[in-house]
């Protein structure tokens, strides 16, 4: 490396809706700041710890891996002097142990968004959900990023550092290959967090009405949620994946047997939902969000069961603003 070489080492926590959309606000970050932004996902969320699966899961833009610069001291935030290598739920339990609640929590292990410049040539991004609001104002002083939305800016980022694998591009587009559109999207979330069935069934088969010919793509977590959908719904596709019950996040408490593979099939599934024409979803899912955003399927194509829900609007607000 040479003197002029600056970075912004990206860290993550949570599903993969939560560590995507919170990378593209880093990725944003690393551009106002001239730096080269390096994804950090060695947490242990969906493989051992200490292994990287992102350079596995997508096809990075950059070579360098965060692995180079664990021994580096010229860091900001100082906390990670000497830590680099570990996750941010560590460096929470040792240092802000009463913390791992605290929505400002991650203000304590990542550079100032409101002050971004920083003196040392490696700096530090973490948040456990995405804050590109926060810095929209800023990021459109830069002619690149002039006049462009919150959404606008994380499709930016997205477009450059998340382009899945081969196999998950490949499984994607032999999903869709033959088939006859539209094609509507249904994300149901329903383990470790759970949305509205009753609205969802409400708002598919209202939508199904205005487009009777549509068939349906489900992405689901739960197997039975994915049996009374099919049993419910005709020319229902889904993909072959591992399911959880009502009581088990996949990502963090269901033992399979290959879990590259099943982190391939949850961005199979992200995805194949951002290829589709229309999307029923929850907002208060950043995993449905993403998807959205990754295929840009605009806000009238979307049947958002919880836009009017005051309780999560206004979390989503203060999680986004604090």
């Amino acid at each position: 490396m040479t003197s002029s070489e600056r970075f912004l080492l990206i860290k993550a926590k949570g599903g993969f809706g939560n560590r995507i959309l919170s990378a593209a606000t880093g990725i944003v970050l690393a551009e106002m700041t001239a730096r080269t932004a390096i994804i950090d996902w060695r947490d242990g969320e969906y493989l051992p710890e200490g292994e990287d699966a992102y350079p596995l899961l997508f096809e990075s833009p950059t070579r360098r891996k965060p692995g180079e610069f664990d021994q580096r001291t010229d860091v900001e935030p100082a906390l990670w002097r000497g830590r680099l290598d570990e996750h941010p739920t560590h460096v929470i339990s040792d240092l802000f142990p009463n913390d791992h609640s605290n929505p400002f929590i991650y203000r304590r292990l990542s550079i100032d968004l409101a002050h971004p410049s920083v003196d040392d040539d490696l700096a530090v991004f973490w948040s456990y959900l995405p804050k590109m609001s926060r810095v929209r104002r800023r990021a459109r002083r830069l002619p690149v990023f002039r006049g462009m939305s919150s959404a606008q800016l994380s499709e930016w980022a997205l477009t450059r550092y998340f382009r899945p694998n081969q196999r998950v591009s490949r499984e994607v587009d032999a999903l869709f290959e033959g088939r006859s559109r539209p094609i509507i999207g249904v994300h149901i979330r329903y383990t470790d967090r759970k949305v509205s069935l009753d609205q969802i069934f409400r708002a598919t088969e209202k939508l199904r009405r205005k487009v009777p010919t549509a068939t349906i793509f489900l992405a689901t977590d739960n197997q039975g949620v994915q049996e009374r959908f099919r049993s419910r719904f005709t020319d229902v596709f889904v993909i072959d994946k591992v399911l959880g019950d009502d009581d088990n996040s996949l990502h963090e408490h269901v033992v399979v047997d290959d879990p590259l593979r099943e982190a391939e099939n949850a961005l199979i599934d992200m995805w194949a939902l951002a290829r589709c024409d229309w999307l029923v979803h929850s907002r208060h899912s950043t995993f449905s969000v993403a998807a959205a955003l990754i295929g840009g399927i605009p806000r009238s194509r979307q049947r958002d069961i919880d836009r009017w829900n005051a309780r999560v609007v206004v979390k989503r607000w203060i999680q986004t603003w604090a």
